[in-house]
């Protein structure tokens, strides 16, 4: 059996006005977690925030109870050097942290932003590292990244090198509002044929119109940023999301 529907807002399309109030209203309105896009303007073109605005989001939505409970922090983070910033984001208070595989094959072993470091990590090391900081590991992989690098990461046998949850981006990262890229739900079939149990999430264009065909391919965890955030009734769209979700459970 497939795990069941995670829906995760992603607040880069809510009101940074009105941040903490915006979260707080989002797992109200039925969402389960809550996706916090990380850019560094280096991995990615863009520039979001940083921890100091994942603690005060923090304050404003308690943590979970159990792994990938309800108030979970899926923190996405689009940076070149993912293993520098782990504690920060732990003592910041993400509880899921999601790094992506084509920063970890290039990046450093140093573990703090102050630090150099000329020895290499991998992603199996930065996974091992996460889980020993008390956090769950997530690994990314952008559109242009073939989904079978993930095979030897996930298929390793030591369990605190693997990853408890793989997200494929629908979107090239960087930027809100992309259109969705059905082009990448191959990757998402693959990993749900070979790891039923896995949680797989997909991040960028879905909304309504093409939760479906996320949900066929066997996505469980739903990243939605505009569609939630920009609707006139968030949880009649949030439900909608999970229901498509769960439909195809029992198919899986």
């Amino acid at each position: 059996m497939a795990p069941p529907a995670i829906i995760a807002p992603s607040i880069l399309s809510a009101d940074f006005g009105a941040l903490g109030k915006e979260c707080s209203d989002t797992i109200n309105n039925g969402a389960d977690w809550l996706h916090v896009d990380i850019m560094d303007g280096h991995f990615v073109p863009n520039i979001t925030f940083g921890a100091p605005v994942v603690t005060k989001i923090r304050s404003h939505v308690a943590k979970p109870t159990e792994k990938h409970g309800k108030g979970t922090f899926d923190c996405h983070m689009m940076i070149a050097e993912p293993k520098k910033w782990v504690k920060e984001f732990k003592n910041a208070g993400c509880d899921l942290y999601c790094f992506h595989y084509e920063a970890a094959i290039s990046s450093t072993a140093a573990e703090s932003p102050e630090a150099t470091s000329d020895a290499k990590t991998s992603p199996k090391e930065l996974i091992r590292y996460i889980h020993d900081q008390g956090m769950l590991a997530g690994i990314a992989i952008k559109p242009d990244t073939k989904v079978d690098v993930l095979w030897d990461i996930l298929e390793t046998k030591d369990e605190k090198e693997k990853p408890d949850m793989v997200l494929i981006m629908t979107v090239h990262p960087g930027f809100g509002g992309q259109k969705f890229m059905a082009s990448e739900l191959p990757k998402v079939a693959a990993l749900r044929q070979r790891y039923p149990e896995l949680n797989i999430e997909v991040d960028g264009g879905l909304g309504p119109g093409t939760i479906d065909q996320a949900a066929d391919a066997g996505a469980n965890v739903i990243v939605a940023g505009s569609a939630v955030f920009g609707a006139k009734d968030p949880s009649e769209v949030i439900a909608k999301l999970r229901e498509a979700v769960e439909a195809r459970r029992p198919k899986l």
